[in-house]
């Protein structure tokens, strides 16, 4: 057998399962296939092979030639075979579920583990009578026939045959936090050549967060051909205002909250290191573009108002579900960062492709007044993103140090913290049921913002079991962090109000 001995350990589960499709009008057997607006960039999920050639005839259409070049980005970390036409992957047994991370998977890796794992599968069925066991995302097993096993490699050429142009590029990315600097420059070297209407698909497992991600990368792309190769055109158009053209000019609605607005402090610190305001501007735009209806896009996930949306759930969760999130929130946080940064990078990009054609270029495209129009696949992109964030290597400190800079717990107003350290420091048992009351009334008023309901009453008595574990007298927050440290009790109000009160009694 191969050189990979976890492959040959790998669990094969089922991509699709129910409810995955979560968009109106699906293409069968392609979950979640929808054109970004203003773009020919599209975004789904892992499709069978029925959906690949379905996704591809919506995409061509009665206007586009099928041979022509259709560029289709994977960005998947798992390995993946079809059985009988339908995508399997191969996932760690303890990965089990609707999102992985596999760590640092390359292009390559991914191919000889899906060739490996092919034989792996082939095996697997022999031994069982033609039938091959696999789980779906919840871990119920299920098995099925075996009348057709081939990889994804496999899949791709045999649809080269009625769409000769297709370029298919694997680029694994994790789930939650930003690509590589290297994957977008892989990326965009990909997309160097194509035509402005170069239709473009980009997939992951559901077609959420990892192919929205990637779908914004490659707008921003098309905004580079847009921007390097019509301006010039445009600029030859009587009476046209070329501000009102431009992207960086895209305002938010000011009555938005800050956080749902992207103005995080370690952004505010991007945008300053750039001198470039644009670019968040252009960046915010076409993540709206690519977000769901709300904000003027086709599709699921809001990459820049799911951080605030998260952060807005970290209130309402127990110390175990804060963990995960808080580390959730902060990859989101770097994703972003670094989308706006490779908006800067683009932009600087459009400015040299602009002024560095050549003489003889400048002569062929040349326009009335002066300008050119260089058409969109002869552009060059000169400089790497790699090379870009070297020149600009205080960024990645930069987020490092701040994506985790936000307020995690509301603070408690100062008078109302003194007045309840003045009560439980005078007589604690004496005045624990004012103690009690004003903790809740200091809640009602710090979380007046939140709508009334279980979000809101959660997270106000979250507020008040640490606010009371906060003031207790040493003797008795000794005690209690001793049984909590022990797993007796729990941070919660009324288990720390039992050991105060009647636990007292039972030790005396």
């Amino acid at each position: 057998m191969g050189e990979n001995p976890e492959i040959w350990k790998a669990a094969a589960m089922a991509d699709h399962f129910e409810k995955i499709q979560k968009l109106p009008d699906p293409i069968v057997g392609c979950p979640n296939f929808r054109r970004v607006p203003g773009y020919k960039v599209y975004c789904c999920g892992q499709p069978t092979i029925a959906g690949f050639e379905a996704a591809l005839a919506k995409v061509t259409g009665t206007a586009y030639p099928k041979e022509g070049k259709i560029i289709w980005f994977n960005l998947r970390q798992e390995p993946n075979v079809y059985v009988n036409g339908e995508p399997i992957c191969a996932r760690p047994p303890n990965k089990i579920g609707e999102y992985a991370e596999l760590g640092n998977v390359t292009r390559d890796s991914a191919k000889a583990d899906e060739e490996e794992f092919v034989k792996v599968c082939e095996g697997r069925a022999k031994e069982n009578g033609g039938k091959l066991k696999f789980v779906d995302i919840n871990k119920a097993e299920k098995e099925v026939e075996v009348k057709e096993l081939v990889t994804l490699s496999s899949v791709i050429e045999g649809l080269k045959a009625k769409f000769p142009g297709l370029v298919h590029m694997r680029i694994p990315v994790c789930n939650s936090a930003a690509p590589l600097e290297s994957d977008f420059d892989i990326l965009v070297k990909t997309l160097v050549g194509s035509n402005i209407n170069t239709p473009v698909i980009i997939n992951d497992q559901v077609g959420l967060s990892r192919a929205t991600t990637g779908c914004v990368a490659a707008c921003l792309f098309k905004e580079f051909q847009i921007s390097a190769s019509f301006e010039g055109l445009v600029e030859t158009v009587p009476g046209v205002n070329l501000d009102l053209l431009k992207m960086d000019r895209y305002k938010m609605d000011p009555t938005k909250d800050a956080l749902f607005r992207g103005e995080f402090e370690v952004i505010k610190e991007l945008v300053a290191e750039l001198k470039d305001e644009g670019a968040k501007n252009e960046c915010d735009k076409v993540i709206d573009k690519n977000g769901p209806p709300k904000t003027g896009g086709t599709g699921i996930k809001q990459l820049r108002e799911n951080i605030a949306e998260s952060k807005l759930s970290y209130e309402i969760m127990d110390d175990a579900a804060q963990v995960f999130l808080k580390s959730k929130i902060m990859d989101n946080i770097h994703k972003y960062f670094y989308l706006i940064a490779f908006t800067a990078y683009m932009r600087q990009a459009a400015d040299l492709a602009r002024n560095a054609a050549s003489d003889e270029d400048k002569a062929k495209n040349a326009l009335t007044g002066g300008k050119t129009a260089i058409p969109g696949d002869q552009l060059k992109v000169t400089k790497s993103f790699a090379s870009f964030m070297e020149e600009h290597s205080s960024l990645r400190a930069i987020v490092e140090d701040g994506k985790g800079k936000l307020q995690w717990e509301r603070d408690i107003p100062a008078a109302a913290l003194a007045n309840l350290e003045s009560l439980a420091s005078t007589d604690f048992k004496a005045n624990l049921g004012k103690i009690i009351h004003d903790i809740y009334q200091t809640a009602h008023t710090m979380f007046s913002d939140m709508p009334q309901g279980d979000h809101k009453k959660r997270a106000k008595y979250r507020f008040a079991s640490k606010t009371l574990m906060r003031i207790l007298p040493a003797n008795l927050k000794g005690e209690v962090e001793g049984l909590i440290e022990k797993k007796t009790i729990t941070l919660d109000l009324y288990e720390i109000l039992g050991q105060c009160t009647w636990g007292q009694k039972k030790e005396v």
